[in-house]
Parts: C-alpha cells; sequence; structure tokens
C-alpha cells in the first residue's frame, strides 16, 4: 500500500525522519535508507531543517524513491517565494513525489547562515491551499495548468502547546485550507496527548505522534529549555538520569518503543513519525521492541 493508502486503511502507520545531509557525501544516509526500506510507511525528508543549509529535500526525495522508500517531501516558507514554491511542487509532482508536508519553517536566525533573508511569502495555511489549487489544476493565481497534480499534502501541529487554543485553531484552519494527515511536534506526555486527541477527532484528518528520541538527561533539558512546544516530563528525565550516562541512550530508546507500543495498542491516534535525529539507523531496533516487526 501506498502511504496514503495506508493512513487511509486504518493500519498504524510508521513514518522516520531522513535528514539529508550538509555536503556531498551521502554514503551514510544512503545506509539509513536501506535500513528502513520495509521497515516504515514513507521517510520524510527535512528541508533545511532548523535553517540549516543542507542538500535540498527534493533531490533526496528522488534518491528515497530510488531506492524503493516512499517520500514526504517536507516543505517550508522560509526559503522560497510563491512562484519558487509551485515551481518546486510541480517538479517533485512529475517526478513521482506524491506527499508534500506543508510548514511555515524556522527563522533564520536558528541555523548556520545567519545573514540569509528570510522570506514567508506565505505560511503554512496558504501553502496546503496552494497545493490543493495545484491538485484541482489551477495555480494561485487561479490561471489553468497543464496538468494537476496529485499530492496526499500534510501539516504540522504542536500538541504541547501552552495556552492549546491557538493551536487548535490553527489546525482547523489547516484542515479546512486542505490537510489530510499530521504529524505532531514531539510528544512526551502522552495523557496531554490523548486531551489533544479528543479535540482532533472532531476532525475527518488522520493524525501521527511526533517522537523524538531521548538520547541524555541534557538532551531532554535542552528540549525543555529551548524549544517552544516540548515538554520531556520530569519522571522520563529522571528514568534517563537512573540509567546513567552509559545506558542513557538505551534508556531513551525504549522510552520510544514503549510509547509507541501505548499509543498503538490504546488507538489513540493513527501512527507515529520518528525523530531520531542524527540516529537514524536505531529506528529498526525501536520498531522491534515496540513490537512493530
Amino acid at each position: 500500500m501506498s502511504f496514503r493508502q495506508a493512513l487511509e486503511s486504518g493500519k498504524f502507520v510508521v513514518t522516520a525522519e531522513v535528514g539529508p545531509p550538509k555536503g556531498t557525501d551521502i554514503a551514510t544516509m544512503l545506509h539509513d535508507m536501506d535500513l528502513l526500506k520495509g521497515k516504515v510507511d514513507a521517510v520524510n525528508v527535512t528541508d533545511n531543517q532548523s535553517a540549516v543549509m543542507r542538500i535540498c529535500s527534493l533531490a533526496v526525495c528522488k534518491l528515497a524513491l530510488e531506492k524503493g522508500l516512499e517520500p514526504i517531501l517536507q516543505m517550508t516558507c522560509r526559503d522560497r517565494n510563491r512562484i519558487a514554491l509551485q515551481a518546486d511542487l510541480l517538479g517533485a509532482n512529475v517526478l513521482g513525489i506524491k506527499n508534500v508536508l506543508c510548514m511555515t519553517g524556522d527563522h533564520v536566525s536558528a541555523g548556520d547562515q545567519k545573514g540569509a533573508k528570510p522570506v514567508y511569502d506565505v505560511e503554512s495555511v496558504q501553502l496546503l491551499q496552494i497545493v490543493e489549487k495545484l491538485n484541482n489544476g489551477k495555480d494561485m493565481s487561479d490561471i489553468e495548468l497543464k496538468g494537476a497534480t496529485d499530492f496526499y499534502q500534510g501539516a504540522v501541529v504542536t500538541p504541547e502547546a501552552s495556552p492549546l487554543e491557538p493551536q487548535l485553531m490553527k489546525f482547523a484552519k489547516k484542515v479546512k485550507a486542505g490537510a489530510h494527515f499530521f504529524q505532531t511536534q514531539a510528544v512526551y506526555n502522552l495523557e496531554h496527548f490523548k486531551e489533544f486527541m479528543s479535540h482532533a477527532r472532531k476532525y475527518p484528518v488522520k493524525v501521527m505522534a511526533g517522537l523524538v528520541v531521548l538520547k541524555s538527561v541534557g538532551m531532554a533539558k535542552f528540549l525543555n529549555n529551548f524549544v517552544p512546544g516540548i515538554k520531556v516530563p520530569d519522571e522520563l528525565i529522571n528514568e534517563l538520569k537512573d540509567a546513567g550516562k552509559e545506558k542513557a541512550l538505551e534508556t531513551g530508546l525504549n522510552i520510544t518503543a514503549r510509547q509507541i507500543k501505548q499509543l498503538k495498542d490504546e488507538k489513540i491516534c493513527d501512527g507515529v513519525h520518528i525523530m531520531a535525529i542524527g540516529m537514524e539507523d536505531k529506528v529498526p531496533l525501536i520498531l522491534e521492541r515496540a513490537g512493530l516487526i
């Protein structure tokens, strides 16, 4: 089944992130793709993640296709105006890329090109509207296309934002703009996530819980202190602390596997999106421990 068919069939879907490298040496990335093949339903290819310049998502999506993986093109509004966004979407479609995740994108101040000019000609809701128009055979200016696109478009949401109400409003706007699926920002408190899902279930969309793999106490504290919308509970930090530095990563893998199992067994959401930042080779192990492979 395709990613779209899998989600719409009711299957508990698993996606993982592939981070393009900063440079032309793609050996490790290709190795990680080989490890993920047959174990995930699709791979997200990040788009200059955290505003750090890397190989473009479009090229890596094509490499994923050649490897037999189904890619999800992440597209941010930070680096391109509406002309370039539409051109890249048309290009992606003719290359066989059928899934796109529409994002506004981190500001350039977060990245490694401090002198870059952020574009933000449109934002994520408008980008979803653009994709919807392209799928209906028109560009953003309502000019007829010679051939429409056929994208399965998704968006992101932050379930642990405080206050949550603005996120719920944005969620509703994204659904109205054409989003069919959502991959969330990292969630760690599954009880809070259940509360968010009680709102999300009012809409005809699929929701995948985003899970960032913890590898140390320091990483958990960094997320709490510097990444808005992420809150690692004290009990998980204490679990990492009790494991000691030598076993912290192993414990982090177990935490992610445990959460995946709970999300699936309790039917809390429609799948998971695993963000094993810099540890993509650990994803098969996590899925094995979660009982999915």
